[in-house]
């Protein structure tokens, strides 16, 4: 099982998104999503995120190289995991229930609260709204286009949404990293820590690694 350290760095509440990546270039802690835990989908782009906390938020910065680019949801609570897509899961250890916040290259966002992959209750407008987004790609959706492209994408996701007291977080949570693209020409699964399944689910926290706050 892996394990990360996020740093805190109390400044980043300070600063616009564009500006975040620029600080957490140097003191984030930076992760690979390397993992390739199916044969049958063998494609493995170049995904990393950096991960930091301040004082409100966990701001993760995420960047990708690789074949194709699509981003045909452009409202949340959309299936963004058939286009280029990006994903956070996470629990706290003493609950039943898990998070997923899954982002494609445009940054719209589908989020829940889940018992499993199919009971979920969804996030409000509201709670969307307060996830910050910042991408790299203009803010529009467009079918999939060829050739190889890098973007990247910062997010900012309230502590207090993720079930978390920032006054008396806990000393660690759990969670995985993914990178995915199910309806594009190159459809691939890769994650942070290893998903031992016969076949591709990202909906499993026995699988998740260790987060320390």
């Amino acid at each position: 099982m892996k394990n990360l350290h996020v740093p805190y760095l109390p400044v980043l509440d300070s600063l616009d998104l564009s500006s975040v990546k620029l600080l957490m270039e140097t003191k984030a802690s930076r992760n690979y999503i390397d993992v390739v835990n199916w044969d049958t989908f063998p494609y493995k782009p170049i995904a990393v995120f950096d991960i930091a906390r301040s004082d409100t938020a966990l701001y993760l910065h995420y960047f990708v190289n690789g074949h194709s680019l699509k981003a045909s949801c452009f409202i949340d609570n959309s299936p963004v995991y058939t286009d280029s897509c990006v994903e956070f899961f996470m629990l706290r250890p003493v609950d039943a229930y898990y998070m997923n916040f899954e982002f494609n290259c445009i940054g719209t966002c589908d989020a829940a609260i889940r018992q499993s992959r199919e009971v979920k209750d969804p996030l409000s407008s509201v709670e969307y709204a307060s996830i910050r987004r910042h991408s790299s790609l203009e803010n529009k959706p467009f079918e999939e286009i060829g050739g190889i492209f890098a973007w990247d994408l910062v997010v900012a996701i309230p502590l207090t949404l993720m079930g978390l007291d920032p006054k008396n977080l806990p000393k660690m949570i759990r969670g995985n990293f993914y990178k995915c693209a199910d309806d594009t020409a190159y459809p691939h699964y890769l994650s942070w820590n290893p998903v031992k399944t016969l076949d591709p689910d990202f909906h499993r926290p026995e699988f998740f690694g260790e987060i320390y706050l």
